[in-house]
């Protein structure tokens, strides 16, 4: 019988091999720490994806040592692995950017001529954005930007990782990318399929006695949480998981959140902060508002705070059965949103009246459109026919009497929709022209209610092996 091929995991000490290699595996067989170096031998586990078994090495972190040391014998150990692989996972963090020793390493990857997947981890926060596109100039190919820790991204991890050992899927499932056109169709590839068959994390946020407790009792269909009139009953941030026709959520309902200078006790201190890891956590983020006092400062606030995070939002607007003018009353209420959350437009908002139960139905189906919306991949050829339209529409300005090219666009990462275009001078580029961008791709791609990212970076288009030439 053919044994598995071997895929060796490695990267510098600390940068999420081992989370990453539990993830892969499905077990907690690696420690995981922030404590860098806490992996010394190779551990080996297996895996499946799409029919196919793997053999996967998690190794020592790669760093220079003096001869004969401990450090010195881990990364002899880990170069073995590289050598024994049929495929090597570069794994980088895309918080720190390139480093000197991930650009060391790199060459001696490259040097060892195995096929190497480029991993961007720890790609959730709007941080790492920077990280991801430093990773282009190793020489890896692009990245792919993944978060061990929370599960993001390992659907096209392994997609890329089986068509660089030249493998087909054995199984084909629903939803798997047709065999002609894109690879990358948007609603068709693997990680969107691997996203629906774990719970969708949504967070229930607000400001104190917004009604989201009483929100997760509906949803839930039982009295799970405590409710009451009293501001702050909620500490915690509680997590449970339900069916909504056929699809599982796992709820998040969390403390308010009040301004920061108004928090002075060590308890709600401790809840504000659970509160925000909730938001760091979820996929999609539902903002609770109550509509006797709707979009308040704070209100806009915490919805600033989920897009920095790069979370899809849906506000609900709570206590609708006190209301009089309804109509007038929302469409006010969608006036200050689109002010307000400018850089989000698009936003879904939804009347709901938890202790009623009245629009439910409403406001799951935006949430679950929202987190669609969310981890849409857009095929590249698309994106660059979608440039060239926008360009001729509206040339980007000259500087200094010189002309601004931009050549290509990729999209790197979903989680939000990332997209990176290459630019002659991007420095250069006002701003005016690139919130021109991002709003045609916006509205070319159907993309509301989630952050967008639009990323310049200097450089010719990376997979033109002519223009490289040149």
């Amino acid at each position: 019988m053919t044994s598995p091929p071997i895929i060796a995991i490695v990267g510098r000490p600390n940068v999420g091999k081992s989370t990453l290699f539990n993830r892969l595996t499905g077990t907690r067989a690696a420690l995981v720490s922030d404590l860098p170096g806490l992996t010394r031998d190779r551990k080996e586990g297996e895996t499946n994806f799409l029919g196919h078994d793997l053999r996967l090495f998690d190794t020592a972190g790669l760093e220079d040592a003096s001869k004969g040391s401990i450090a010195d014998r881990m990364r002899k150990q880990t170069l073995a692995a590289v050598a024994a692989a049929d495929l090597v996972l570069f794994v980088i963090d895309a918080k720190d950017g390139v480093t000197p020793t991930d650009e060391t390493f790199g060459r001696i990857v490259r040097q060892s001529g195995k096929p190497v997947v480029l991993v961007a981890n720890k790609s959730e926060s709007r941080a790492s954005a920077a990280g991801v596109l430093e990773a282009f100039s190793l020489g890896l190919g692009e990245p792919v930007a993944i978060s061990a820790e929370h599960g993001e991204g390992l659907g096209e991890l392994m997609g890329d990782a089986l068509a660089a050992l030249g493998l087909k899927p054995k199984i084909k499932r629903k939803g798997d990318p047709a065999d002609e056109g894109d690879a990358v169709a948007s609603d068709n590839s693997a990680e969107t399929e691997d996203v629906r068959a774990r719970p969708l994390r949504v967070a229930i946020v607000g400001r104190p006695n917004a009604g989201k407790s009483t929100l997760v009792n509906a949803l839930l269909g039982e009295e799970r949480m405590i409710t009451g009139p009293e501001p702050g009953l909620t500490r915690d941030s509680v997590s449970s998981d339900f069916d909504w026709k056929g699809r599982t959520v796992r709820l998040f309902d969390t403390a308010g959140l009040r301004r920061k200078a108004k928090i002075t006790e060590l308890a709600e201190k401790l809840s504000a902060s659970d509160a925000v890891r909730a938001i760091r956590f979820a996929e999609v983020v539902v903002l609770l508002v109550d509509a006797e006092r709707p979009l308040e400062h704070q209100d806009l606030t915490i919805g600033d705070l989920a897009t920095q995070e790069g979370r899809a939002i849906v506000i609900a607007v709570n206590k609708w059965d006190l209301v009089t003018d309804k109509q007038k009353h929302l469409k006010d209420i969608r006036e200050i949103v689109t002010t307000s959350l400018a850089q989000i437009p698009g936003v879904s908002v939804v009347p709901v009246s938890a202790l009623g139960e009245a629009g439910l139905d409403r406001l799951m189906q935006a949430v679950f459109h929202a987190a669609e919306t969310w981890n849409r991949r857009i095929g590249t050829s698309d994106l660059n026919r979608w440039l060239g339209e926008a360009l001729s529409r509206h040339a980007p300005p000259a500087a200094s009497g010189r002309r601004i090219k931009i050549r290509y666009i990729t999209q790197p990462s979903t989680r939000p929709p990332t997209f990176v275009a290459f630019c002659s001078r991007p420095e250069d580029l006002p701003k005016s022209y690139l919130k021109y961008l991002t709003n045609s791709l916006r509205a070319a791609f159907d993309l509301p209610g989630v952050p967008v990212r639009f990323n310049l970076r200097k450089g010719e288009n990376p997979f033109d092996k002519d223009q490289r030439r040149r």
